[in-house]
């Protein structure tokens, strides 16, 4: 199981990825993927019950 704060390292770096991706106008798939992968993330850190 991954610690928490290694999690929470993961889920900002994931949020800064799709931050970017947003103000560089990338194509929607990918702010998507990078928006799923965000809450993927949170979803882990949900069900640790961090």
């Amino acid at each position: 199981m991954i610690s928490k704060e290694e999690l929470i390292c993961k889920i900002e770096e994931a949020r800064d990825k799709l931050n970017r991706s947003i103000d560089t106008e990338q194509d929607s798939s990918t702010v998507y993927k990078r928006s799923v992968e965000l809450d993927q993330l949170i979803e882990q850190y949900i069900v640790a019950g961090y």
